[in-house]
């Protein structure tokens, strides 16, 4: 065999060894094979070594060889752009895109995806139109994978009159771009678009379906989700784990226990429940808001595998039902089996504090939040705490609580400490409170209604007039069924 011939077969044998499913992992030993070789300048190699490394998620490695290639071609180009556009940071591939061009190296229909691919992540709407332009001007304006990528960016930059154009100037449309369609306008805020584009689609897939019901249930159209689930089964399309994770909040906010327990027992026939945590967690928090604790404690007793989300519904779950004690019990089971807890955890457990009125274990948990476990406490937080505070009567230290936050406290925490002042009498710190409703929601004739209350009680009237002149100098109008005076 010439030495021509031998070199063509070490390629061929190095192309199978990256492309092997066993042998594409072992990176260093083909990159060294290769090297022995000298086949370090072959672009060819070059190319398909970086593509594997960034299916790899290997991207810094492929870098450092790309920097060490003498005379990059096209080929190796969009290799290594292509690279840098799976995964963050994305800038690269634009640095990369402009040495390209430095070098005289024209771009070719490969080059343009994984740009627009990487100014969509970027949400970079200014460069990626301008990537558009300029495949336009080159004449690759009729290649389906880069009308579909300009698709992508214009969605993902909320930028839906772009996107309808080149929808519309496509002369082939798969389900993978109707699908950006009905999502881009769905997330826009426009539903009524993206649902009556949905309806058009002549071929859906389940991804389709989850969209749409997915879409729905964040726009709070509930009834719509369900109805939507029936017409999937119906038309023969068999749900994943994503079509039952949509539909099972809906199922709880409805009260549709039917539903909810038939997608139980299928997703137990599937096997999801041995292997799709989320699927576990969304039975948890629908049995939980139910009030089905006893399915809801066989889910989370039985899951192969649990995250901090599944132990955060039950905890949740808990305080949602009475059960604070049990609650508060099982966050210290969860924390001492080495599950960190995070902001939802916290909201969870103080809430059981809440309902169970166990102040001295609200405050160590509150306390415990950032000093053990470097979580800041956020508005729910005080929320609960105040809550807590207030209920078992200590409405100066919950006054307390709310001066000393770094957060501007809201009218909900104000409204909860006024609650409790007015159940324990505390008129002075429900004057503050109350003022403290006016000062945040001028609007809202119920705040001045509520401190015209206050002061009716102490039988200041010259105040209640006050309160009453400033709601009619100010244009405020009494809600109907509300008194001035109590």
């Amino acid at each position: 065999m010439s030495a021509m011939g031998r070199g063509r077969e070490i390629e061929r044998k190095i192309l199978r060894l990256l492309h092997g499913s066993k042998t594409r992992t072992q990176l260093t030993e083909i990159h060294a094979h290769f090297l022995r070789h000298r086949l370090h300048h072959s672009n060819e190699i070059l190319a398909h070594f970086v593509s594997v490394c960034a299916s790899l998620h290997r991207t810094p490695y492929a870098a450092r060889l790309f920097a060490q290639a003498h005379n990059p071609n096209i080929l190796l180009f969009n290799a290594i752009i292509k690279a840098h556009s799976l995964s963050p940071p994305f800038y690269p591939s634009f640095s990369l895109f402009s040495l390209m061009k430095a070098r005289a190296i024209s771009p070719d229909r490969y080059t343009f995806a994984p740009l627009l691919h990487a100014a969509a992540n970027l949400r970079h709407y200014a460069l990626g139109r301008s990537l558009h332009a300029q495949l336009l001007r080159l004449g690759f304006v009729r290649h389906a994978s880069l009308q579909l990528a300009a698709v992508g960016l214009y969605a993902a930059c909320a930028a839906m009159s772009d996107a309808a154009k080149v929808f519309d100037e496509m002369p082939h449309r798969d389900v993978v771009v109707w699908n950006m369609m009905v999502q881009g306008f769905c997330k826009t805020g426009d539903l009524q678009t993206g649902f009556k584009l949905f309806r058009e689609m002549k071929v859906r897939s389940v991804v389709s379906w989850n969209l749409m019901m997915s879409c729905l249930a964040q726009g709070k159209r509930e009834e719509k989700v369900l109805e939507l689930f029936r017409e999937m089964l119906e038309e023969g399309f068999e749900p994943d784990e994503a079509s039952l994770v949509a539909v099972l909040p809906c199922c709880a906010r409805l009260g549709a226990v039917d539903v909810g327990e038939w997608i139980h027992s299928y997703a137990n026939k599937k096997g999801f429940l041995q292997n799709a945590v989320n699927v576990g967690n969304s039975l948890v928090d629908f049995y939980c808001k139910g009030g089905n604790l006893q399915a809801a404690w066989g889910i989370f007793n039985n899951m192969a595998s649990k995250n901090v989300v599944s132990w955060n519904a039950m905890i949740s779950g808990l305080a949602y039902n009475g059960e604070g004690e049990v609650g508060v019990e099982l966050f210290e089971e969860m924390v001492r089996g080495g599950v960190v807890p995070n902001d939802s955890t916290f909201v969870g457990v103080l809430a059981c504090s809440a309902h169970a009125g166990l102040v001295d274990k609200g405050r160590e948990v509150f306390a415990a939040m950032s000093a053990m476990f470097g979580v800041s406490p956020k508005l729910e937080h005080y929320g609960c705490v105040v809550d807590l505070l207030g209920r078992c009567g200590h409405v100066r230290e919950a006054r307390d609580l709310i001066r000393s936050m770094p957060l501007e406290p809201t009218a909900a925490l104000w409204g909860a400490l006024l609650s409790a002042c007015r159940t324990y009498g505390d008129r002075e710190i429900a004057e503050t409170a109350a003022k403290e409703l006016v000062r945040l929601e001028p609007w809202n004739s119920g705040n001045y209604v509520l401190l015209s209350n206050v002061y009716a009680e102490e039988g200041r009237w010259d105040e209640v007039e006050k309160v009453r002149g400033s709601m009619r100098g100010g244009g405020i109008k009494k809600v109907a069924g509300q008194s001035a005076t109590g």
